[in-house]
């Protein structure tokens, strides 16, 4: 099969590598109907030391069952399913408290033997506690949406949740990109008051605002805290949700929270201090956010998408096929694309 290998900074290259097959009883092997450029997958792209062996990219992805291991219940060949970015049990401690992200037996795509989601078919481990089966066929106009369960929708759900956003809070949204974009539709999905979206890309910020942002802050730093403060009197928001992960963001963040609120951040910190002494202790900010346990949040999530409430795949402005891949990460880079919809 065709599959997406980084081998280095900028040196992202589609390659035949070997069909996926059962491995392991709990194995699943699905074969993609869609997949995408995370904006996390940037990082690496953009210093990865060069590596001879390469590694295989993507943790976004639906499609449909192939093949089952024996101890593989409740999904059979032909079921069209999405693909949590992180593989779990579901059925562990740390799964049954809705942290899958911790799963004592879960891992990730594109290490330890298991394929990346950019490619024609995925080996799926613990396959009974990842997939989630979908009512839709192949061919669905839904499958965008859908495809954003995997990772950015469930992640901006995470990251609203975990800052406790709900009626009558106000909330700031640090980042324009696909995950800030997904955090301001869940803000506005539980009810906040009033989202205040920091970003300066008129086309994403105009879809923010569809997706429900109250107001457009394009200034950074200092200079977009000041005006966060502006617009609530002084005070700053109740809830900041931080979808950057660059120290400007994170500082931004405890800027713009008023006293006795809370920062929540899912952005991959890209820095290895930032502003958590004194000043947090004295304003009682509470920290909070993470690695989003996307599996706990699709049943909730997927009703919203299928009833047409929500319309999270608005995010994906450029598709591809498999083998402009390499174009789609260049495009990315460049901020000529929001988000690359794959299909292979």
């Amino acid at each position: 099969m065709r599959a997406t290998i980084l081998y280095g900074a900028g040196d992202v290259r589609v390659e035949d590598v070997p069909d996926p097959k059962v491995q392991e009883p709990t194995d699943a092997v699905v074969r993609v109907l869609r997949s995408c450029i995370c904006g996390s997958d940037l990082w690496p792209y953009g210093s990865m030391p060069a590596a001879p062996q390469g590694r295989p990219m993507g943790h976004e992805f639906l499609g449909v069952v192939e093949d089952t291991g024996r101890d593989v219940a409740g999904l059979r060949r032909g079921d069209v399913v999405v693909a949590p970015f992180l593989w779990a049990d579901n059925t562990c401690d740390f799964c049954t408290q809705g942290l899958h992200s911790s799963c004592r037996h879960g891992g990730g795509y594109g290490r330890d033997g298991v394929d990346g989601g950019q490619g024609e078919a995925v080996r799926v481990p613990q396959a009974a506690g990842t997939l989630v089966r979908l009512p839709v066929a192949e061919d669905s106009a839904l499958l965008p949406s859908l495809l954003t369960l995997s990772d950015v929708l469930s992640t901006g759900h995470h990251c609203a949740v975990r800052a406790g956003v709900g009626p009558r809070t106000t909330v700031t949204v640090i980042g324009d990109g696909a995950v800030g974009l997904s955090a301001v539709l869940a803000a506005r999905r539980l009810g906040a008051e009033r989202i205040l979206l920091m970003g300066r890309h008129t086309d994403r910020t105009d879809l923010g605002r569809d997706f429900g942002a109250t107001d457009v802050i394009a200034e950074r730093g200092a200079e977009g805290v000041e005006r966060v403060r502006e617009l609530t009197r002084g005070d700053g928001t109740h809830t900041v949700l931080e979808c950057v992960g660059t120290l400007q963001a994170w500082e931004t963040g405890f800027g713009a929270v008023r006293d006795g609120g809370v920062v929540s951040r899912v952005g991959v910190p890209q820095y290895a201090q930032g502003p958590i002494g004194f000043e947090m202790l004295m304003r009682n900010i509470t920290l909070t956010g993470g690695v989003a346990p996307a599996r706990a949040y699709i049943e909730e999530l997927l009703p919203d998408i299928l009833d047409g409430t929500i319309e999270p795949g608005r995010v994906f402005d450029r598709t591809v096929g498999l083998d402009e891949v390499p174009d789609g990460y260049r495009a990315m880079a460049a901020r000529e694309a929001l988000k690359v919809l794959v299909r292979p």
